[in-house]
């Protein structure tokens, strides 16, 4: 009687396995091409000239940055906002670049990891992507404890580095699929 248990174990095992696959094909074939690509053309408000700035207020929202909820990032300016509904900023913070720069454009959240290292070596978290530059990938992350030797200017690399506070923010709010706008 055991070996027929055992044959009907293994028997749904090998059904849930190729049902795990087939939904898998199925996702993968239906994601857009585009994603994690700029998409200016579906947001004629952000364009690759530098966006308006309140020179009173350097931390304010630039004006042209998107509408609804979002991340923006300023590739000129080092910073960040979260901008909740209503098209309130939630918390702005700057960052420090990594060696490649996304487009100026229109992203969304592709994926995420909660503890890796970095490309540069550092142990890093919070890690929030959302675009691609070549062979580099783009993210916001946080490293783990503070740098103890100088980046490798060779290494290319397209992390964005906030605050450990700035973040566990990021993470709360860009969650996938949250839309990320990039401007000058």
């Amino acid at each position: 009687m055991p070996s027929n248990s055992a044959g009907i174990v293994t028997g749904l095992t090998v059904a849930a396995l190729g049902a795990v696959g087939f939904l898998a094909y199925q996702a993968s074939a239906t994601v857009p091409a585009t994603l994690g690509q700029p998409h200016t053309d579906s947001s004629p408000g952000i364009a690759a000239a530098k966006a308006p700035r309140d020179t009173r207020h350097p931390a304010a929202l630039p004006t042209g940055s998107g509408k609804g909820e979002r991340v923006v990032y300023s590739v000129d300016d080092d910073r960040v906002w979260l901008v909740g509904a209503g098209d309130k900023v939630e918390r702005t913070f700057e960052v420090v670049p990594g060696a490649v720069d996304p487009a100026p454009g229109s992203y969304w959240v592709t994926s995420r990891s909660n503890s890796v290292t970095g490309t540069d070596g550092t142990p890093i978290e919070h890690v929030v992507r959302f675009a691609t530059a070549g062979n580099v990938t783009i993210g916001f992350s946080a490293a783990v404890a503070p740098a103890t030797a100088p980046a490798d200017p060779a290494v290319k690399t397209g992390g964005i580095r906030e605050s450990r506070e700035d973040g566990a923010a990021m993470w709360t709010f860009a969650t996938i699929g949250q839309k990320v706008i990039v401007i000058r």
